[in-house]
């Protein structure tokens, strides 16, 4: 069998359905970020083992968890409170998991992001998570953009896992994002490492999350990045493709990027307005 690892902060609208779509798992946590809702109450009425942290960052949070819950089984599924695991993808999952050899780590699959009932296909930036790993295997690094280390091989599943980002409206994803692009612009402010800047890495890296994470540290460094980003979402991607929930979606994240550019700007003057004060000694 596996274990379920869902994270949340206020889920009690969309906990029910992701409890409901792991019932096949005798094993169900949900790790809680101080919730204020009825998180705890729909989750223990439900049967899932219930686990409180303050949140500090993503990945801290998520690493707690992945340390410290008592998981039955040697294989955790990690779900947010918006995925949905197809039926297939589970009867998968546990096929695999009673198979797989010791030197595999971790299973990649591919997520599919809805909006107004519309499969984002063409739009979706990051398809692919790995969210199947072999307990103490598996480690989040970096604050903003978590990225999910395995240590051993990473293998490929078929089937699909579906997330609805948009399931509590667009208020609460423009929030959401509000406090991203707060994040993203702090990180580019500081300065990314040029080491992560590689077009080799960008193109030619082994792993999708390591061409990910050279491909946004390129991007970063570019002039006139919102529009570059809507023109490679609506024209390279082919969000066009998604109809009015691709345009919509290529309109949002265009607007995400401007949000950090502003954001960054913002933080720059501040320390370059603080060191004059200090060399002035005002």
């Amino acid at each position: 069998m596996i274990s379920v690892l869902i994270l949340t902060r206020n889920e009690e609208q969309d906990l029910p359905g992701c409890l409901a779509s792991v019932a096949w798992s005798d094993d169900v946590h949900v790790f809680d970020s101080m919730s204020t809702d009825r998180t705890a109450e729909i989750a223990r009425e439900h049967g899932a083992h219930f686990t409180q942290r303050a949140f500090d960052n993503y990945a801290r949070q998520r690493n707690a968890a992945l340390e410290t819950l008592p998981f039955r089984h040697a294989w955790v599924f990690i779900l947010d409170a918006d995925e949905r695991p197809t039926p297939a993808l589970a009867e998968e999952m546990r096929q695999i998991a009673a198979q797989a050899p010791e030197s595999i780590g971790g299973f990649r699959m591919r997520r599919r992001d809805f909006l107004n009932g519309t499969w984002l296909k063409h739009a979706q930036l990051s398809p692919f998570y790995i969210r199947l790993v072999r307990r103490g295997r598996a480690r989040y690094v970096r604050d903003v953009n978590e990225i999910l280390e395995i240590d051993g091989e990473v293998g490929d599943l078929r089937e699909m896992l579906d997330h609805f980002p948009f399931s509590k409206g667009i208020t609460h994803w423009t929030q959401k994002h509000n406090t991203y692009s707060t994040m993203e612009a702090q990180v580019v402010a500081a300065g990314v490492s040029r080491t992560e800047a590689s077009w080799k890495t960008a193109l030619f890296g082994r792993d999708f999350h390591e061409r990910r994470r050279a491909q946004k540290a390129i991007f970063y460094g570019m002039p006139g990045r919102p529009l570059i980003k809507w023109c490679y979402m609506m024209f390279v991607r082919g969000a066009v493709l998604d109809g009015a929930a691709g345009i919509t979606y290529a309109n949002l994240q265009a607007i995400y990027e401007y949000t950090i550019v502003l954001k960054t700007q913002e933080i720059m003057r501040g320390s370059q307005e603080t060191q004059a004060r200090q060399k002035t000694g005002n």
